[in-house]
């Protein structure tokens, strides 16, 4: 078919899952708000259309200024400029690498990139040289659209000539030079093309269904997969998960976790953009106190990490001034008097509100399991505070907790996307196996891996290695990751995230990783703990000269470990502990390598 035949059928296709979502029967399915997009360039052109005038982007240019906004309309001339630049400058079809801190430029060279020049390559910027080396000879990346400090390590990548890299572009450069390209220069290059008349970027042919996003995965042990994904997989995901949980044109996205992560890519930078929101660029972890009271945000996507690190800080200080007993009280008072549309938190606790900005209205776990406790205290505050569960290889979202309070499950990592079939296989007797995922948004397969993907493809199911079960009503429930599970010598599954779970309610324990080592003999399985205390609790617990004995740190770790033996079968008690000072080694989404043999130390 022609290329005109090629976007009717897509957009008929698009259509189709349109009406699917308006006429579905699911109670939550609450938001019938979507519409049919056919790929990514489809999508930022119709919402530069809608909200041409709305913020899109927040973020400080320069550090000695505050944030600065910029419009759909004008982030669209540049995406414009900088992709018809990118065909003048011979990239046309090919694989365009993109590497840096979360910000402007990096979203705009990404659907530069993917929305009519080639295939877009987001790579993790906390490879080492050698790693980043490897992924651009294996994706056969000819150009790399990089923050400042990644210049002289591409510069000498394409000196060495053992890549195909052709055009180097710096974020932050003001002139060209040196063989790099000024990224601001380059979208005035295009503009200028497009003034003239070029349109090579602008009428550029989409397939949907071609593989356009390249993503190599982070995980915590092998090699990385480059997982291969289409426009369509990506759209569908866009149109579907809204529907659960609702996003305004007024929303404002605070972007804090890694933007070539799949997770805060299409969640947090893709769907803002979708519905007409703003994303708002964090300067750093470091800074995420300050940016929050300066952006005033409304939603924050996080990992269980930031999550956990806010709720405890927001304890210490809470118990630091006495007044725990108070707080628990106004929560409970509030639950009640919030029925009759007086909500006495913005008064009485105002104080930590106003840590998140004042207006933050959707925390978003993901990634990794959450303490539902900690859910529960974010809801009880009067945020909307759910988990969303998503892989890579779904581009990522597969299932999200609706944003209704009286439809809250804390303990699920969400209700599955409307469009996709869940079913868990192997179930043992209790029902728990592995989940297996099916949907237009899995992704295509791994590139250059036919043998690893038809391991975790079958029969159009995606294996995703998570096991958990499903309740009546398509909530998913994970237990653990099928690779991690501890098989004891007498048959028995002991899950580390159980266990893990368990530790990280106690509060002395800052992060632990649970696993097994054999005795002495070889017989036996022996479950051990490696513990990183939170120094601070363990102080107040001891003393601060009792807290540098690390006889007495194990003591007082001990007496909680055997606290949770006490309820626990045999085969999954904890019978030894490691205690570590050192942070875990982590991937960049924050997720301890279980593998790694010094993280058992």
């Amino acid at each position: 078919m022609d290329y005109r035949e090629l976007k009717e059928m897509e957009m008929k296709r698009a259509e189709a899952v349109i009406e699917r979502l308006n006429t579905s029967t699911d109670k939550y399915v609450k938001y019938r708000l979507s519409r049919p997009i056919t790929d990514i360039r489809h999508m930022i052109n119709t919402s530069a259309e809608l909200y041409g005038s709305n913020v899109a982007f927040m973020q400080k240019f320069d550090k000695e200024k505050g944030y600065e906004n910029v419009t759909y309309k004008e982030a669209l001339a540049d995406v414009n400029g900088l992709g018809t630049a990118l065909i003048a400058h011979g990239l046309k079809g090919k694989r365009i690498a993109v590497i840096g801190d979360n910000c402007y430029q990096w979203a705009v060279s990404y659907l530069a990139a993917v929305c009519g020049t080639g295939i877009v390559v987001p790579l993790d910027k906390e490879l080492s040289t050698a790693e980043l080396k490897q992924l651009v000879i294996e994706a056969e990346v000819s150009a790399v659209l990089f923050s400042r400090r990644f210049e002289e390590t591409f510069s000498r990548m394409k000196a060495d000539g053992d890549t195909g890299i052709e055009v180097l572009v710096n974020f932050e450069r003001t002139e060209d030079g040196d063989g790099v390209c000024a990224w601001r220069n380059l979208i005035e290059e295009g503009k200028k093309l497009v003034e003239a008349g070029d349109r090579r970027f602008i009428d550029a042919e989409i397939n949907a269904d071609e593989m356009s996003i390249l993503l190599f995965t982070s995980g915590t042990t092998g090699i990385a997969k480059g997982v291969m994904l289409s426009h369509r997989n990506i759209c569908d995901d866009l149109m579907s998960a809204p529907t659960l949980l609702m996003v305004h044109d007024w929303d404002i996205f605070f972007s804090v976790l890694p933007i070539h992560h799949t997770y805060e890519c299409t969640c947090g930078f893709l769907m803002p953009l979708y519905k007409g929101a703003a994303i708002a660029y964090c300067e750093g972890l470091k800074h995420i106190v300050k940016n929050l009271s300066e952006v005033r945000p409304t939603m924050i996507l996080a990992v269980p990490l930031i999550l956990e690190s806010l709720y405890k800080n927001i304890m210490k200080n809470v118990r630091k001034q006495g007044k725990e007993g108070l707080v628990k009280k106004v929560m409970a008072v509030n639950k009640v008097t919030k029925k009759f549309g007086l909500d006495i938190n913005k008064k009485l606790l105002k104080d930590i509100l106003k840590v998140f900005g004042g207006r933050m209205r959707v925390l978003i776990s993901g990634g990794a399991a959450i303490d539902p406790a900690i859910l529960q205290f974010f809801n009880d505050l009067g945020f909307i505070a759910v988990q969303g569960y998503g892989l890579t290889e779904c581009a990522p979202m597969a299932a999200l907790n609706p944003d209704t309070h009286k439809n809250m499950r804390n303990d699920s990592v969400g209700h599955l996307l409307p469009g996709m079939e869940v079913k868990i296989e192997d179930k043992d007797e209790e029902g728990v196996g592995e989940i297996c995922l099916k949907g237009s948004n899995v992704m295509m397969g791994y590139y250059n891996m036919p043998e690893e993907t038809a391991k975790v493809i079958k029969d159009g199911w995606f294996h995703t290695g998570d096991l958990g079960y499903v309740d009546d009503e398509n909530f998913i429930y994970i237990t653990g990751r099928k690779k991690n599970v501890i098989i004891t010598r007498n048959g028995k599954n002991v899950f580390p995230e159980e266990l893990e779970y368990y530790l990280g309610k106690v509060p002395y324990v800052s992060e632990s990783m649970v696993w097994a080592e054999s005795d002495e003999a070889g017989q036996d399985d022996i479950i051990t703990a490696t513990i990183k205390p939170d120094m601070e609790e363990v102080a107040a617990a001891l003393g601060e000269e009792a807290a540098k004995d690390t006889a007495a740190i194990e003591k007082l770790l001990w007496s909680e470990v055997d606290r949770i033996n006490a309820d626990l079968p045999l085969f999954k008690k904890i019978k030894k502990i490691v205690v570590r000072t050192e942070d875990f080694e982590k991937t960049t989404g924050k997720k301890i390598k279980r593998f790694v043999q010094t993280n058992r130390q």
